[in-house]
């Protein structure tokens, strides 16, 4: 019968312990929210005991988010009665509170940072456990550095706080050191003794990403007995961070034959926590990585764009609707081939090409993919009609598709604190316009300027920026998400100005909108330049 998976998350914990990356009491408690949403079965919401604003944080979440049975919050302590004290006085709010603590085991720890001996550091911990029982029923004991540490002495420990109480034991890999067959060789022979010893006792993991082998390590302890996974959203946390929950649940979905286990975690809400943590954090993801990468379910190529459209088997074993995305993305590149290409063009209502003409188009489509680096469905509007333009005396599509779309001309932007303020000038067709506007900020000056002109009511969902090269001709890229009437459309541009990058993705936007709107079921969700 297959077993459930406990899901730990630490990301207002060790994953806040990311430089630059500290959140207020409000942030903290939203993402909890989410976390409960998400599923998670114990949130860890921070270290009391490091300053008075995260216990205050902390014993919001367990008034505010812990204020049902369904969910436990935590909080870490050292094995040290004050500590201890802190996180009980934070948690104890909640509905199913729960004290961790965490104490070294590795020679390492014992002597040189400790400066104790082990049977010292042993008695400590006992104590500490002890102590924390009187306070709470359910105390969780993490025996750090694990990874490194001599296997009998990390036993004798793991049996001693069993035995003064502990109601959950957490192995963590605090460096990354681990690797998979050793790891779950040495969780099978924990397991083994500890539900000998007392199998209502939970073993759990806590694995860093230092070699980047974080989510692989989880996995080998699942498979060979683990009961609880710790992890963080996005991978976040110290040095190279912890590993991913969304990775490390989706593995556990989609490789139900090789784990036979199941976790609570419901997975269309992966995508909505993800870009939650990311924008409180200020932590950008990386765009390639698994599941909550931009390009996760991205598709470029020509072979696999023609394969996805023959079955989506062929190319996707998550399914992006499973962790709240709406479909999957073909990207038109100049590496894209003509099966996808023609796929896209049908999409708008252009089906009825002769060979001759659509190689023609695709002629086009390339030169343009060249230079553009992606194409998206307005592009393909204004490809066809300059086909037939140059082709044809009579042009099969009588509507002018290029006077629908606009371009930005020019644009003045004046940034200051007291009155941020910007002009654009925008062509559509023969047409020139021009508008002004002031904003809370240079950004929302220039939008609500070209909102005037184009008089079509999104709202901004989403606004990254980054550097995607350096020096002082670094180029940005601006990445926009809008919705309108309920749809949403990413946009995306690049320029050395970015306020100029981000006009140019807005206008992306705001074309896309028209672009579904001359073609009903198209949704042109790709946008950039």
């Amino acid at each position: 019968m297959s077993r459930k998976i406990w899901v730990f998350d630490t990301t207002l914990r060790d994953g806040e312990q990311v430089p630059g990356a500290k959140l207020n009491l409000y942030e903290k408690v939203e993402i909890a929210q989410q976390l409960k949403k998400l599923g998670v079965d114990i949130i860890e919401a921070g270290f009391p005991a490091s300053s008075q604003g995260d216990f205050n944080a902390v014993k919001a979440v367990a008034e505010k988010v812990g204020n049902t049975s369904d969910i436990m919050i935590t909080a870490l302590a050292r094995a040290v009665k004050a500590d201890i004290d802190s996180v009980y006085n934070a948690v104890k709010y909640a509905e199913n509170p729960m004290i961790h603590m965490v104490l070294g085991t590795s020679d390492i720890h014992v002597e040189k940072k400790f400066n104790k001996s082990k049977d010292q550091i042993l008695q400590i911990g006992v104590d500490a456990v002890k102590y924390a029982k009187t306070l709470l029923p359910q105390v969780q004991y993490s025996t750090e550095d694990a990874s490194r540490s001599d296997f009998e002495y990390l036993w004798k420990t793991v049996e001693a706080v069993m035995k003064a109480g502990a109601t959950m034991i957490n192995v963590p890999d605090t460096v990354g050191y681990a690797e998979p067959e050793q790891w779950g060789e040495m969780i099978a022979k924990l397991n083994y003794r500890m539900k000998n010893v007392d199998p209502s006792v939970l073993l759990s993991v806590h694995c860093h990403n230092d070699l980047g082998m974080a989510t692989a390590n989880t996995l080998a302890a699942v498979k060979n007995g683990a009961d609880k996974v710790e992890c963080t959203i996005n991978g976040i946390g110290e040095r190279a961070g912890n590993a991913a929950l969304e990775e490390v649940v989706m593995a556990i979905q989609t490789r139900g034959d090789v784990y036979d286990v199941f976790t609570n975690i419901n997975t269309k809400e992966i995508m909505n926590t993800s870009r939650l943590v990311s924008s409180f954090m200020g932590l950008d993801v990386q765009v390639n990585k698994a599941i909550t990468g931009d390009n996760a379910f991205a598709h470029s190529s020509g072979i696999h764009q023609d394969g996805l459209l023959k079955s989506r088997d062929a190319y996707e074993i998550v399914r992006p609707e499973d962790v709240g995305l709406e479909d999957m993305e073909l990207v038109l590149t100049a590496r894209s081939g003509r099966h996808a290409v023609k796929n896209s063009l049908e999409n708008l209502g252009f089906n009825n090409f002769t060979e001759e003409e659509f190689e023609g188009i695709f002629e086009d489509f390339l030169k343009l993919a060249d230079s553009k680096k992606e194409v998206y469905n307005h592009d393909l509007y204004v490809i066809v009609e300059s086909y037939y333009e140059k082709t044809h005396t009579n042009n099969p599509y009588k509507e002018s598709y290029a006077d629908q779309f606009y371009d930005i001309e020019d644009l003045q932007i004046i940034s200051n604190a007291t009155f941020p303020s910007a002009s654009v000038k925008v062509r559509k067709g023969n047409d020139v316009y021009k508008a002004s506007a002031v904003g809370s900020g240079p950004v929302d000056a220039l939008y609500s300027a070209i909102a005037t002109i184009t008089d079509i009511e999104v709202k901004l969902v989403e606004y990254n920026i980054n550097s995607v090269s350096r020096g002082k001709e670094a180029i940005g890229k601006v990445k926009i998400i809008v919705e309108h009437e309920g749809e949403k459309y990413i946009a995306k541009a690049a320029d050395t100005d970015i306020l100029k990058a981000s006009a140019l993705a807005y206008i992306n936007a705001i074309n896309s909108v028209i672009a579904a709107q001359l073609s009903p079921q198209s949704k042109d969700k790709v946008a950039t330049v």
